[in-house]
């Protein structure tokens, strides 16, 4: 446990966090234009940009996935490509293809649509393993190498993705090291009456579809802001709290795949994000109970042999969180 003293000095804010931070309610807000009564989504969406991390977005078709994906990217300013995946495509639709230029005499090579800050992989279960592991290297190491030669990623690179839940014809479920790629798969649902009625009149006042959204902040904020969060102070009590929350995942008796470490090293970015965006320079264990079902839920595999058991993944967390004790730490 760290002494009052010590942890009072180290959750300090850093020189000029304040300000970086101060920007993330006018992201929020900007993004609330756009999706409309779903405040808590809307959040979760942006602290898990702030963490550098992968979105994927499972819900039906409807409810506002590529518009949330779209508003994310034009409120910060930043390189929007979206990619609808079909069954046909390939790997180089994703990534580019190198082609011979007869009047230079010389091999060119022509970027795809992942050379993006923002990339919305709409109904990337459409598309085959073959397609979707092309986005593999580039989600984990903010690369591409084609032909033997490796290429960056622009930053922030961010990719998200969306898929429906309800279709399976024509369809390729995610394999296990695509789905741990994601550091938050969300669901959007359906507005109440009185939001959707709210929906409409403002569908009518502005007489288009589109939200007219301008950017809040460049790339150049968007990246000072999440070099803030990277200083928000994790206690080592709150760090071994989450390792025995996914460790507790591997020992479950109705789980046979648990959560990896980068499911902890997901709940540890997030848990800071999240610290950040409550005006807080440290995190407390509360803040990683925030992101459970969304960072685990989609990350472990249910015994098969126990389904007349009925038992769900987000029951299987819930049980996690109560055998896990949680750390009291002093007060600062």
């Amino acid at each position: 446990m760290v002494l009052m003293s010590q942890r009072e000095s180290i959750v300090a804010p850093p020189a000029g966090y304040s300000t970086q931070i101060a920007r993330l309610a006018d992201l929020e807000s900007s993004l609330g234009l756009a999706i409309r009564g779903k405040p808590d989504v809307v959040r979760l969406s942006l602290v898990c940009l702030l963490a550098r991390g992968h979105l994927l977005i499972e819900d039906v078709p409807g409810v506002g996935k590529t518009t949330l994906a779209q508003s994310l990217a034009r409120s910060v300013n930043c390189r929007f490509h979206r990619l609808q995946f079909t069954s046909d495509m390939l790997p180089s639709d994703v990534l580019g293809v190198t082609i011979y230029n007869v009047q230079a005499g010389a091999f060119e090579f022509k970027p795809g649509p992942i050379f993006a800050n923002f990339l919305l992989a709409d109904e990337i279960n459409r598309t085959t393993p073959k397609t979707q592991s092309a986005l593999l290297e580039a989600m984990q190491e903010y690369q591409v190498t084609l032909e033997g030669e490796t290429q960056g990623l622009p930053a922030p690179f961010i990719v998200i993705a969306t898929q429906n839940p309800i279709e399976y014809e024509g369809t390729f479920p995610l394999p296990e090291a695509q789905l741990d790629r994601f550091f938050v798969r969300l669901s959007i649902g359906y507005p109440t009456p009185e939001e959707e009625d709210e929906i409409l009149r403002q569908r009518s006042e502005r007489r288009r579809d589109l939200v007219d959204l301008h950017a809040v902040v460049s790339p150049e904020t968007f990246l000072a802001m999440r070099a803030a969060v990277e200083e928000v102070y994790v206690d080592p009590d709150v760090r071994r709290y989450i390792v025995d929350l996914v460790a507790r995942t591997r020992q479950h008796r109705q789980v046979v795949v648990g959560a990896s470490p980068r499911a902890s090293i997901a709940l540890l970015k997030l848990a800071k994000a999240w610290a950040a965006i409550q005006g807080r320079a440290f995190v407390v264990p509360d803040d990683v109970k925030c992101f459970l079902q969304p960072v685990l839920a989609h990350r472990i595999v249910l015994d098969p042999a126990l389904w007349d058991v009925k038992t769900s993944d987000k029951a299987v967390i819930e049980e996690v969180v109560r055998l896990v004790p949680v750390p009291v730490l002093p007060q600062a």
